[in-house]
């Protein structure tokens, strides 16, 4: 079942120029395995990361040092979570992420579908 659905855009030179501005950004918004890419392929990763965190309901605290984007030999794109990340997953019944990412015409986009049980919440009557 469909527990969440997030998509973002990036605009490609907007994020390489904020990148210049503020050089910790990278270290922030990536893990290692991440940081030596391209600017192409790190706006659309932060697309990525963003739309994550769309499809969790934008939990506050939320480090984005427990999310990698990760892309495997035939080119599929993958969510790998963990900490802050994966708890807000387990929250809200997520077990599987699919991941889709494009660059076109100077924009990076990604759309991610968060799949699972949706939790149950309790409600009190008044």
């Amino acid at each position: 079942m469909i527990v969440g659905i997030g998509m973002d855009v990036v605009d490609i030179e907007r994020f390489r120029r904020q990148l210049e501005r503020t050089p910790g950004l990278v270290t922030r918004l990536f893990v290692p395995a991440e940081r030596e890419l391209t600017t192409r392929s790190l706006a659309a990763r932060f697309a990525a990361k963003e739309a994550v965190a769309k499809a969790l309901g934008a939990p506050a605290g939320m480090n984005w040092q427990d999310c990698c984007i990760a892309v495997d030999a035939a080119g599929v794109p993958s969510v790998e979570v963990w900490g802050t990340v994966a708890d807000a997953a387990a929250r809200r019944g997520i077990t599987e992420w699919h991941l889709s990412l494009s660059h076109d015409g100077g924009l990076a986009t990604a759309m991610v579908v968060a799949e699972g049980q949706p939790c149950v919440r309790e409600h009190s009557e008044k």
